[in-house]
């Protein structure tokens, strides 16, 4: 979703400027010349070269980088995959609205069960070090999405569908045959998430500590790495032999820009005025109560809404007070959503109908089970025994209070008033929420890779529906650390992994959707709009995909 100006006038993109620039004299100037590398890994593609590239530089301003660059572990992450998407190539590329097409793989067969698919792939398609991108190098990358190599802490894509992954095998240099132990309908979208990015077979093979130099990770991508500093900066320079981009974004050959400069600032309100003062380009994820400032002054302001949950928190039930399903009720059921809508965000989110975002075409309306209702709250929690008071309100049983703690996610803008707004409410309840605002990695340490913290907050992203069997229990990622005992929740997951029609599976995930409501382990909250791109108006050619990150490939900057 964008907010774009009809015909932003220099007077109007003018008005915007002059917010103080106090501390920005060190970025990247927007538009300063290369600095002489080019990536030259062969003869220049037939198109977009002399006639349709230039000198021209993208600058990016980002929050942080801090998710290192194991691409199995920061793939997934919104701020790294801005720069892996330039890279890197995918199989397919799928679309916002989930519409699969041809970019390395050119056509593909698939069973009537949706167990064997054959992937052709294009021609001539090389990584950056001069390697071929052929049925071997997949057959790699299939194997490494699928399985990883856990015993060195090389981790599998999670939303691959690995659990039913039998192997792929190279028929030729060009053909490779992927092989399923039951229907699979996920498989081909799925290969356009951005953690399924295609790496060197060199790459692949290094261990986890040799694959975090990001200098080591070879893609095919229309850009290359010129130069990088952890948590600071990434330089990308144009790939001159670039010629294999997916139809769909419009351009063939090379990129038309010269580099990409992405550089950490990581306080909003300074990329904020950095992009007023026009010393960026790109800044990424500002405060959403200013973007209506932004509109006026002429820029573009995207907001797109991604395939995928919608914002909300899973909670664990192995953690008190989540192991009883009142308490777990009263918390949804005690969330005031439109006073968040009306005083954290703007027009440009809206409201949760499920846990899924309403772009996924099996998304139903479900909202009769987590509608505001404090009422009802209070006497579930009445039921599970918080009777006892405080001297300052707080709900106790048995002498324990009623409390738990919330990491705002550091991949949200705007996570942490919400979290604020939300201690509010169910304080009124009875609720003592305590707040904590970490970085990444130590959100990591304490939300993630701690079952024993109750509420996990939910930024996720996927590409097809039956990739959410992959989460809800112990065959998978167990977000609500249900293991195998929910017996109802099992055979939903079977059943929506295992369709062998869509249309049999957009029934099946109704029902999934509808109990894992009803027994409160997920906490909507609203549309997920987790990536905010304030740009400049002399941007152009920018396309998102089906997980909302841009492709810079067909871009195109106007010269001041």
């Amino acid at each position: 979703m964008s907010r774009r100006p009809a015909a932003p006038s220099r007077r109007g993109v003018l008005q915007g400027l002059g917010a103080g620039a106090l501390g920005l004299a060190a970025l990247p100037l927007a538009g300063c010349s290369a600095d002489g590398a080019r990536a030259d890994g062969g003869a220049p593609g037939t198109a977009g070269t002399a006639d349709t590239a230039d000198e021209s530089e993208l600058s990016f301003l980002i929050s942080n980088l801090d998710g290192g660059w194991v691409p199995s572990q920061s793939s997934i992450s919104s701020y790294e995959a801005n720069v892996w998407q330039q890279l890197t190539d995918k199989l397919v590329h799928t679309s916002a609205d989930g519409v699969v097409s041809p970019w390395i793989a050119a056509d593909w067969e698939q069973d009537a069960e949706a167990r064997e698919y054959v992937l052709h792939l294009r021609e001539g398609v090389t990584f950056s070090d001069g390697t071929p991108l052929d049925a071997a190098a997949v057959v790699a990358n299939l194997d490494s999405w699928a399985v990883g190599r856990p015993e060195e802490g090389i981790a599998r894509v999670g939303l691959f569908p690995g659990s039913t992954y039998a192997g792929a095998e190279a028929l030729d240099a060009l053909t490779v045959r992927v092989s399923f132990t039951a229907p699979t309908l996920s498989f081909l979208p799925t290969l356009g998430y951005h953690g399924c990015q295609l790496m060197a077979p060199s790459s692949i093979a290094l261990s986890l500590e040799e694959q975090s130099d990001l200098s080591a990770q070879i893609g095919s991508g229309p850009f290359v790495l010129e130069s990088w500093s952890a948590r600071e900066r990434v330089r990308l320079v144009r790939r001159e032999d670039y010629d294999w981009a997916p139809e769909v974004l419009g351009a063939s050959g090379p990129a038309r820009l010269a580099a990409i400069t992405y550089t950490v600032l990581p306080d909003d309100t300074l990329r904020a005025s950095a992009a007023r003062a026009g010393q960026t380009d790109i800044a990424y994820n500002v405060n959403p109560q200013v973007l209506d400032s932004f509109t006026e002054a002429g820029f573009v302001i995207e907001v797109p809404r991604y395939l995928g949950f919608v914002h909300g928190y899973s909670l664990r039930t192995s953690a008190a007070p989540f192991d009883d399903v009142r308490v777990r009720q009263a918390v949804t059921r005690g969330i005031d959503r439109a006073e968040i809508l009306r005083t954290v965000f703007t027009d440009a989110w809206e409201p949760a109908t499920s846990w899924l975002q309403a772009g996924i075409p099996e998304t139903t309306d479900l909202r009769d089970t987590f509608e505001y209702a404090p009422e009802l709250a209070a006497s579930l929690l009445d039921e599970a025994g918080w009777t006892g008071r405080t001297a300052d309100g707080i709900r106790t049983r048995d002498g324990v209070e009623l409390g738990f703690t919330i990491y705002p996610t550091p991949y949200l803008t705007g996570s942490v008033p919400e979290a604020e707004l939300i201690s509010q409410h169910l304080g009124r309840l009875g609720f003592r929420v305590g707040i904590q605002k970490v970085d990444i990695p130590t959100w990591a340490e304490r939300v993630t890779n701690d079952p024993t913290q109750g509420v996990a907050e939910v930024t996720r992203s996927f590409v097809d529906v039956g990739t959410v069997a992959g989460v809800v229990t112990d065959e998978g990622e167990d977000w609500f650390q249900v293991g195998s005992t929910d017996a109802e929740l099992v055979r939903l997951r079977d059943e929506v992994a295992g369709a062998a029609s869509r249309q049999e599976r957009a029934g099946l995930v109704e029902e999934l959707s509808r109990h894992v409501l009803e027994q409160a382990y997920f906490v909507p909250l609203e549309q997920n709009v987790q990536r905010i791109y304030v740009q400049s108006p002399r941007l152009s050619g920018i396309t998102f995909n089906a997980v909302a990150i841009p492709s810079y490939h067909a871009a195109v900057k106007e010269p001041s």
